[in-house]
Parts: C-alpha cells; structure tokens; sequence
C-alpha cells in the first residue's frame, strides 16, 4: 500500500471528515462543540414562538371568562335583581344547567395546550438529550475543579477561584447570569448518581439554600423540589460518612414530608448510628476529590491552566526573542511573519498573525458541517472519551483554494514538506463547554498507532493554529517543561515532536485547559518525518 492510500486508511480509522454533514450532528454530543450548543438556539426560537402563540390564545380564553364572570358576579351583586322576572329566572336556569358545564368543559384550553404539545414534538427531535445535560454539568464540575471555581459563585453568575480566605476574579461577565435551585440541583444530582458525592455536596447545598429561600413558589419548569434536593443531600451526607448532617437534613425533610415511611426509618438509622457512635458528631469524614488514574500529572497541570497563560517570568530570559521571520523563502520575503520564541527546550515558537480574520472565519465555516465528536486511539479502535471533549472535522487541500495557499505558508515558514502523504490533512476542532483534551503526546508512542498506517513515518512536529479567542481559559499547557501559552486569535503555535534522533520528546506532553468563557477554535497541521530528510536531518544525539 502506498502512502497515499495509507493516508486515506488512516482517514477512514478517525472517521472524520467523510460521510454526510448531517451526521455530525448526532444527539448527546450537543455540549461537545460549542457551534452545536449555539445551533440549539435555533429550536428554543421556534419553542418561543408556539409558546407566545400558546399565551395568546390562553389569554383571549381568560378575557372570555372574565367577561362571563363579571356578567355573572354583576346578577348576584345587584340586590335588586329579583328572580320573579322570567327573563332572569329563565337566565339563572340556563347558565345552571348549561352555561356552566360549558365554562368547565370547554375544549378551547385542551386545543391551545394539544397545539403547544404538537409544535414541541415537531421540534423535539432537534433538541439536546439528556446525554448532553449530564455533559454539560459534568463541564461545569471539570472547571469547578481546574480553576478552583466557588459554587456559590458560580450559581450567582461569578467567576471567582477561592483558596482559603483569598478570592480571585478570573472572569467578570458583562451580564450576571444566576443559576436556579432546579439548575444546581441538576448538577448536583448527576454526580450524585455517578457516585461522586464530592461535587454533588456543594452543587445540592446550594439547591437546598435556594430552595429554601423561595419554599412556597410554584416554577412550571421545575422538575426538582426542596424535598427532592433534601432527599438527595442527606444521602450524599451520608455516604461520605457525615452521620450528623444527614440526621440533620433527614429531620428537615421530614418537616415537610412526615408521611414519608423512607425517611422516618433513615431518621431512626442515622440516630442509632449516632448513639453508638457518639464521636461522629464532631469527628466527620474528609470528602475527597475523585482520583483519576489516568491523569498522573493533574496537580502540574490544573496549576499550569490556573495561570490562563501568563508568563511572569517570561521576558527574563535573554534567549527568547521575538523577530520577523521570512525563513530565506521568497514566499514570506515581502510579508514576513512575527515570531515570538515561547521556549527552547522544546522549542515551541508563536507566530502571531499567521492567518487573518477573514481567513480564520472561512476555515471555521468549512469545517462545520463536518464536525463530529473528536476521538483517540483506544486499541485499534477510536472511541469519544471524557479527557478530550471537542468535535473535530478534516479537510483536504482541494476543499478549497484557501487551504492550498495555507499549505504554502506552513512549508515555506518551517521549511517543511507537508503536502501528503507528508503531512496531515487540516484537522479543525471546535471545543465544547468546559471543552479540554487532557496531557497528551501528539507523536505516537506505541508502534501499533493508527499514525503509522500513512506509511510517512511519526508525527515529527505540530503547527497548531487559534482560528478564534476566549474571554478565559483554553490555554495550551506544557506539562514537563512547565509552562502555557494562552489562546492568542489568528497566531499559530509551533513545536518538534520528535529530537533528530526520531525518538520522542517527553517534554512536549501538553494539555488544551478547559475553556473557561468563549468558543475556542484551532487548526492543527501534523507533519511526518518521510519527506523531511533533508530539510531536518538526522542526528544519532539525543540531545538535538
């Protein structure tokens, strides 16, 4: 098989880039992508229409029973109405026996719901599922916990990392937006039912707070209570071995609720737990964070991504520089490219206005259609997983003139080949909510890697280019050799993958930090070794 047709096999295996556009648009992975969560607005449009068409009709209905009230109300209120006039007796008679039952059994209420009903099932199918709320709060948690995020900060609509008594603003949106108690309750309880009472405690303290504060008030959208958020938080307490404010909870339930049979026995349980431990009261369990195995250098990079990129100590260093680079090529000769050297070893160089606003946007919107829930290599399989949350679209070099003009500036910038099969075709990624890929190389490691199906030998480097900014977060973290680079619009980020030995660099493990606030979109372009012999040459040195 030649490189060409490798190149098309390992295309097949990411299963991205062909196949029908409407596809990618799969449900359930609606907060992969945030182009997806946006394209959602659309249905809640057409929701807002049936449901105004709805309020209208109800309240010509309400007008016409006004109406057939007062007229009513107006007989009785006036005492000289006496019924010894047959016209009146002969009125009073009829709304009794007719007028009424058709006030009560009216079909005008039934037939403006059934419209609102049909309307919501026509666009039923076009709205998220509930795969994609458990998504969407278990975002809402991975940035709780990567940029230290106080919940009762979040339900208010603020952005603030709380370390012991120090209160952080990362983020201060133009217009609060506040969570509701049913919202917290959510989130809540979708970690509660993966077992993960850590994050579910403090979601469902702030549902019970809430609730709290508005008991009494009826919310039609509502599918929680604060018997429902009290219900689940004791357990949760209890759970994580916090006897007593389980007890505690059980007991206010129970205020509201003392029919409940369930919660009269968990009463009498936690109280003889209590009695025959009577230290539990002031010695509770420490809930612990939910440890990730896969993640062994979480505590190096959640520290790095909490940096949003800044470099305080970075223009300390005499070695990194920034210039115009035109790389001796009569390409850039007339419009060099500003480079900036971000670190050495690796060496990692930004290039800031590789592409412009125009060209970023029509990248993106190639590449929307096509976007599909980004994968990695599990075996030889490509599976969704939860440490990358993007969804991501190919796109050959003939889908339009633009992307040969692109090719053309990353060769003559790195002096590279990277037409294929030397090269990759552009892979775009839009990120979803809280959208991250976890440290990752970009090289293979293992030598049964789909990469190695292209028959052009290992990712031997990456230009990787921000076709969009972020109001916070998003920054590409390089774990090992400790440092960030921010999201930085229209620029393109450089790095080897391999030394010249072929062997891979360690230190280029990296990481995509969730994004905080904004939609986050890149470019990659990855480069094989074959075809590069002689514009990178081999060394037997580790070190180069």
């Amino acid at each position: 098989m030649g490189p060409a047709a490798g190149l098309a096999a390992l295309l097949a295996v990411l299963a991205l880039g062909a196949g029908d556009p409407a596809g990618a648009a799969a449900r359930g992975d609606t907060f992969s992508a945030l182009t997806s969560v946006a394209r959602a607005l659309a249905p809640e449009r057409r929701l807002l229409g049936l449901l105004r068409r709805y309020l209208r009709g109800e309240e010509a209905r309400l007008r016409d029973l006004t109406r057939f009230y007062d007229k009513v109300l107006s007989l009785h209120e006036d005492s000289a109405t006496p019924v010894s006039n047959p016209l009146l007796a002969f009125t009073l008679i009829k709304r009794l026996q007719s007028d009424w039952r058709n006030v009560v059994h009216s079909l005008e209420a039934s037939e403006n719901i059934r419209a609102l009903k049909d309307g919501y099932e026509k666009v039923e199918q076009d709205l998220p599922a509930f795969e994609d709320v458990e998504g969407a709060a278990r975002a809402l948690m991975r940035l709780q916990d990567v940029y230290m995020l106080n919940v009762k900060g979040l339900a208010r609509g603020v952005f603030q990392r709380v370390v012991g008594s120090a209160v952080t603003d990362l983020y201060s949106p133009r217009r609060l937006f506040s969570l509701t108690a049913d919202d917290c309750f959510q989130v809540g309880k979708v970690a509660y039912d993966m077992g993960d009472y850590y994050h579910a405690i403090p979601w469902l303290e702030e549902a019970v707070s809430l609730f709290r504060g508005s008991y009494g008030e009826w919310k039609t959208e509502d599918e929680a209570s604060l018997e429902d958020a009290l219900d689940h938080l004791a357990f949760a307490y209890f759970q994580a071995g916090n006897v007593s404010c389980a007890l505690s909870l059980s007991r206010e339930f129970l205020l509201y609720s003392p029919d409940n049979k369930r919660m009269a026995r968990n009463v009498l349980k936690y109280e003889k737990l209590l009695a025959e431990s009577p230290n539990q009261v002031v010695a509770e369990a420490v809930i612990q964070r939910p440890n990730v195995p896969h993640l062994q250098t979480r505590d190096i990079y959640e520290g790095l991504c909490q940096t949003l990129g800044s470099q305080p100590t970075h223009y300390q260093i005499p070695s990194l520089y920034c210039s115009y680079e035109t790389n001796s090529s009569p390409y850039l000769l007339l419009q060099p490219v500003r480079k900036e050297v971000i670190h050495l070893e690796p060496y990692v160089v930004l290039y800031h206005d590789f592409v412009s606003d125009v060209e970023a946007q029509k990248i993106r919107g190639l590449a929307e259609p096509w976007l599909q829930r980004s994968v990695v290599a599990s075996g030889e399989k490509q599976l969704p997983v939860e440490y990358r949350i993007s969804k991501s679209a190919w796109l050959k070099d003939t889908v339009d003139p633009l992307l040969v003009t692109l090719d053309h500036r990353i060769g003559a910038l790195t002096g590279l080949d990277v037409q294929t099969p030397y090269a990759e075709y552009l892979q775009v990624v839009n990120y979803g909510i809280g959208g991250h890929y976890e440290p990752h190389f970009d090289h293979a490691t293992s030598p049964t890697s789909p990469l190695y199906r292209m028959k052009s030998g290992n990712r031997v480097a990456t230009f990787m280019i921000y076709l969009s900014s972020v109001e916070a977060g998003g920054a590409t973290a390089f774990i090992y050799a400790n440092f960030s680079v921010p999201v930085v619009k229209n620029a393109a980020l450089f790095w080897w993958n391999l030394h010249r030995s072929g062997e891979g660099d360690g230190d280029t493990l990296h990481a995509g930090c969730p994004v905080l606030v904004g939609d986050k979109w890149v470019a990659n372009k990855w480069i094989h070794e074959y075809g590069q012999e002689f514009r990178r040459p081999c060394s037997s040195s580790p070190k180069d």
